[in-house]
């Protein structure tokens, strides 16, 4: 399966520690299956970060990962859920603190996640339900028809074994 990964610089090794805390699967590496997702990254980070140029890292997703009994992985279906909602607030949240819930991944307790993007518009939704304007019900809802990308975020060495640059 190949995966792009959008950035303002090529990635040969991927390093952890300049991986983003407090993103939808937790602090990883995010990839997605659809090349202009990655275009659209790569541009993104290149204007956040105000220093090199916008590039698609292209890899290989070795399948075998997914009959690996060793890696936990972590797959939402395509369409958003409250589980997904829920595990994509919990992981954004700063102060969240419950290590122990199976719905969050702050501890990398996941090697693997898979996905739906909570894009800026869903993340701000999903705030509502932090400000007690809204449940999580009421924004799966709203979210039914729209249209989402996928993002696979790896959080450990032992999962990225499985990912070699092409």
């Amino acid at each position: 399966m190949i995966l792009y990964h959008g950035s303002n610089t090529k990635v040969d090794k991927v390093d952890f520690s300049k991986c983003r805390k407090y993103k939808d699967f937790g602090q990883g590496f995010y990839c997605t299956t659809i090349q202009k997702q990655a275009e659209f990254m790569a541009i993104r980070t290149t204007k956040r970060m105000k220093i090199g140029m916008p590039v698609v890292n292209v890899f290989e997703l070795d399948e075998s990962i997914f009959q690996d009994k060793n890696i936990r992985i972590k797959k939402f279906s395509n369409i958003p859920s409250e589980e997904w909602a829920r595990f994509i607030l919990n992981n954004r949240d700063i102060s969240f603190k419950n290590m122990d819930s199976l719905e969050c991944n702050v501890d990398n307790k996941y090697d693997l996640v898979i996905g739906p993007v909570a894009d800026d518009d869903i993340v701000a939704l999903l705030w509502q339900v932090k400000d007690s304007l809204s449940t999580v019900s009421e924004i799966v809802d709203k979210l039914k028809y729209k249209e989402l990308t996928d993002q696979y975020s790896f959080h450990t060495e032992k999962a990225l074994k499985y990912l070699k640059g092409v």
